[in-house]
């Protein structure tokens, strides 16, 4: 048995997996395009992608545009799937990532790690791309579907509700990392009856695509049958041959254990899950001296506090550079045991969800007395 596609506006993945977002220059073309080749949507990252520009100091702007236009046009090379961006609220070049995204007729914007209140100003008419914000809770739903409804008449064509295990930064406070309140499961509920009430407006539903910790195929199935209609996944495809970090940040996963697994906090001011390394202890220990920022990428950096620039160290981390950087990553990083392809990693999850299916089916069956 294969899970539903998962449907947003007049688009329709065959795979209802959205690969999440990752940066800096984790998820490009390479790993967008092979996600969408398997059927389920791929996502370039805008965070910090031009930084591999000689003049990405000097040009901040021009540089992100330009990478972002050829990293989208190189996916589109790669295959006649689905694409998307993600593009994180805090970043101070969010305006142009989205105008660039939208002229580039990339099928979705995805956004959070903020409310994407004003998202909808900058489709400027456009119909082909469709905007999903990233939440953390029924309220965040809320108000953003009522902003949007009210100074733009236009409804989230999905939303990504993401629970307290995702990768990177979080939008919950550290207390609530482990509260049982804020868990995935306990969010999704109200977060579809916010989704369902908007939807009653116009007769439309809003898909909710469930996020956070979602890492196996049973995973999946558990997820849509709470009534998600698809799940947004990122830390299983990162050690995978298409994806486009270096071969040192994979190997990271591979050699963590969960004792590895902690809670940070960014510059960014907010808390994120990542992977400890020396760079992460000599951080915690006070030994990394302030810097000077080499281009306010994110407004919520408070830069001038900061013992380390957070777009830097995770491009050295990309480069293969550790001892300078750190790998974020979701809670269940630490299971990955081995490189393998996008491919191999959706035939795992579809033979998981219908195991699940299978389970599940088996569980609920009551025999008639006649049997």
């Amino acid at each position: 048995m294969k899970p539903a596609p998962l449907r947003i506006g007049p688009y329709t993945a065959q795979l209802p997996v959205v690969q999440g977002g990752m940066g800096v220059r984790i998820s490009l073309s390479g790993l967008a395009s092979a996600v969408a080749n398997e059927g389920g949507v791929g996502v370039i990252a805008t965070a910090g992608i031009g930084m591999e520009e000689p003049d990405y100091f000097a040009n901040f702007l021009e540089a992100n545009r330009r990478v972002l236009r050829a990293e989208i046009r190189k996916a589109r090379e790669a295959t006649k799937g689905l694409l998307g961006v993600n593009i994180l609220v805090p970043l101070s070049n969010y305006a142009d990532m989205a105008r660039t995204a939208i002229e580039e007729k990339v099928e979705f914007i995805f956004s959070g790690a903020a409310l994407p209140l004003n998202l909808p100003s900058f489709l400027e008419g456009s119909t082909t791309t469709k905007l999903v914000p990233i939440v953390s809770s029924a309220r965040a739903a809320r108000i953003v579907v009522r902003k949007w409804l009210d100074k733009y008449r236009y409804r989230p064509d999905a939303l990504v509700v993401e629970g307290p295990k995702a990768g990177g930064h979080l939008g919950f406070k550290e207390e609530q990392l482990e509260d049982p309140a804020f868990a995935l499961e306990a969010l999704l509920e109200p977060v579809l009856k916010e989704a369902e009430a908007a939807g009653k407006e116009d007769g439309r539903p809003i898909p909710v695509i469930a996020a956070g910790g979602i890492y196996t195929g049973e995973d999946l199935y558990g997820a849509m049958a709470a009534g998600a209609s698809g799940v947004q996944m990122a830390t299983r495809f990162v050690t995978t041959e298409e994806c486009d970090a270096a071969a040192g940040f994979k190997q990271a996963y591979i050699d963590a254990g969960p004792e590895d697994m902690v809670i940070i906090k960014s510059p960014v001011g907010l808390p994120g899950r990542a992977i400890r390394n020396g760079f992460l202890d000599e951080v915690a220990a006070g030994k990394r001296t302030p810097f000077k920022c080499p281009y306010h990428c994110l407004v919520s950096c408070d830069y001038q506090k900061s013992p380390y620039c957070i777009a830097l160290a995770l491009m050295n981390a990309v480069r293969d550079r550790m001892k300078l950087g750190f790998a974020f990553a979701g809670s269940n990083a630490y299971r990955a045991e081995k490189i393998s392809t996008v491919k191999e990693v959706v035939r795992s999850l579809l033979d998981g969800y219908a195991q699940a299916f299978s389970a599940a089916g088996a569980r609920s069956f009551t025999p008639s007395p006649s049997l």
